[in-house]
């Protein structure tokens, strides 16, 4: 059973320290027309007012939970989260999220890889959980986990806390985590862990986070692999922990952790002792996270190939990426985008387009004296239909 992916996440400053603190600064390039955009992308973190904290939602509990007594109250509880799905304004789904970052690429769609024929005995319990059967899956489990099978636990847990059919209870929940943590569960030792960090429903206890983080990477667990490259770097500042953590970057990013292939991308950058063969693939670990949609993974994207970093110069597939980026808010993209306008570099001249989206990075605090000067030569007209257009920008 996959974990939900929006816990997976310890965020990206740990790594941001260790990586610029040991690679020498990539400063922007210089184009054979003399032109610089930027520095080379350094590692950022996800949201940088959310640094170092796990992503959670809010978390009401029960305070009377019997972990083996469920209320089923709760009958009209929304579906199981899907992996690459995150809260849009009005409900609108995310037009740049998951799969749709290939056709807004214009590229086609990779085809789908044969299914491997299951070969075990069919668990009922979690068929009838996949089908949204909840109330039949947790009449299945319950009598299992309460025998002590993980895999029942788990997915008992799993009902509990997200109140599918069920009266939500995170204790209740935090229990039958805890029970198949340490029945060896992968996914439940991952989850036990993140509720052992938090000391929310269980009492903190950093070691045992820790130790159970340990094992479920160790087991297979892609966001648990993450999670512990990511402790390893914050708890081994420097070389050694950029080197500790690698292996588990590299199994997260193969099973599709787009924070984890992004990470992977800037180690590979960074550590002067990879070799070749794995140097030579960074850009494509910073691809796959960018067409994943992740936005600091596009920036980076469209800064390396209009840089020429890590591989050849591509203005065009450059501005593409920064496009995208700057569409979804990124502020840095906002600016050099608007750099790209200026000097015509994968895009036609457009001085009002690059106004706009230096008006839009202005808003949010970053400043650039170039811009500001570009800005100000403008006549009054052309600054009123730059303003118009950054107001009518909306965040795709």
């Amino acid at each position: 059973m996959r974990p939900i992916l929006s816990h997976h996440r310890l965020i990206l400053a740990a790594l941001a320290g260790a990586c610029l603190a040991l690679a020498s600064p990539a400063m922007g390039q210089d184009s054979e027309d003399g032109l610089e955009i930027g520095d080379a992308p350094a590692i950022m973190p996800a949201d940088p007012d959310n640094a170092g904290e796990i992503e959670r939602g809010s978390r009401p509990s029960s305070s009377t939970g019997d972990a083996n007594t469920l209320d089923r109250g709760d009958r009209d509880s929304a579906p199981p989260v899907i992996k690459g799905d995150k809260p849009t304004v009005g409900g609108e789904p995310d037009a740049l999220q998951g799969i749709n970052i290939y056709l807004r690429m214009g590229t086609p769609l990779p085809d789908v890889p044969p299914e491997k024929p299951y070969e075990g005995t069919p668990d009922d319990a979690y068929g009838a959980f996949q089908r949204g059967l909840f109330l039949t899956a947790v009449d299945r489990a319950l009598p299992r986990a309460q025998l002590g099978d993980p895999a029942a636990q788990t997915l008992l847990a799993e009902i509990m806390s997200r109140g599918l059919g069920v009266k939500r209870d995170l204790k209740g929940a935090a229990f039958w985590y805890g029970q198949a943590a340490q029945g060896g569960d992968p996914a439940a030792m991952f989850k036990y862990a993140l509720l052992l960090m938090e000391g929310r429903e269980v009492p903190q206890d950093k070691a045992k986070a820790d130790d159970y983080m340990r094992r479920a990477a160790d087991a297979g667990n892609a966001s648990a692999q993450f999670n512990w490259a990511q402790i390893l770097v914050a708890g081994t500042p420097g070389v050694r922990g950029l080197t500790a953590a690698m292996p588990y970057y590299e199994k997260a990013a193969e099973q599709g952790i787009a924070d984890a292939q992004y990470a992977l991308a800037q180690v590979y950058s960074a550590l002067k002792d990879v070799p070749d063969e794995k140097k030579a693939r960074a850009r494509e670990w910073m691809t796959r996270a960018a067409r994943a949609g992740f936005d600091t993974a596009q920036l980076d994207m469209g800064l390396w190939l209009v840089n020429g970093y890590n591989g050849p110069r591509d203005y065009e597939a450059g501005y593409r990426w920064l496009s995208i980026a700057a569409a979804r808010g990124n502020v840095v993209a906002q600016n050099r985008l608007a750099h790209l306008y200026i000097n015509a570099l994968g895009t036609a001249p457009d001085s009002i387009e690059a106004a706009k989206w230096y008006v839009l990075s202005r808003r949010a605090g970053l400043k650039d004296p170039g811009l500001e000067d570009f800005y100000l030569g403008l006549n009054e007209e052309q600054q009123k239909q730059a303003i118009d257009r950054a107001n009518r920008f909306r965040r795709t």
